[in-house]
């Protein structure tokens, strides 16, 4: 029971340690709106592509993270059969009367069954999964070059346990 709880308690304390998207998108704006877009680029990779405004500025469309994987299929195994057949069951009642007013009552259960190496019947409960990570961000910055929105476009699950690809990178 302890360890169960210990275990559960570890894994709370992980997932809050981790970002959602949302709270990966107030951390990358919190840091770069302001900046030259040019800074995060040189910090975090070059852009996939851009495309200019009338007004000067550029939105340009980052892509960073990315990461594959194949998860593994998930099994259960259970036994073919329930449980041994119970052959006999007997119960003795031993009745005493050691002393005068005083009785004893013992009752003994015993019983035998019988039982044997049940065969295992293996089940696939969720096939191997190809994972693609990834989070991809829209960057808008002015004519001078100086970031005035960023806006998270994709975002996977993370590496590990983490609930934000996007959270992984621009997490604090």
């Amino acid at each position: 029971m302890i360890k169960s709880v210990g275990a559960v308690l570890a894994a709370a304390l992980a997932l809050a340690g981790c970002k959602t998207t949302e709270e990966a998108a107030r951390s990358v704006r919190a840091k770069w709106i302001g900046e030259p877009v040019d800074r995060f680029f040189v910090e975090n990779g070059p852009p996939v592509s851009s495309y200019a405004l009338d007004s000067g500025g550029t939105i340009y469309t980052w892509r960073g993270g990315e990461m594959d994987f194949v998860r593994p299929a998930q099994y259960q195994t259970r036994p073919a059969f329930s449980s041994p057949m119970k052959v006999s069951e007997r119960t003795t009642t031993v009745t005493a009367h050691p002393a005068p007013g005083v009785t004893v009552t013992r009752s003994k259960t015993t019983s035998s069954s019988f039982g044997f190496a049940a065969p295992q019947v293996t089940t696939m409960v969720r096939p191997p999964q190809h994972v693609h990570l990834v989070c991809e961000a829209q960057i808008t910055a002015d004519d001078q070059g100086i970031i005035q929105a960023v806006r998270i476009n994709r975002d996977t699950e993370g590496a590990a346990f983490s609930l934000s690809r996007c959270g992984d990178i621009f997490g604090d």
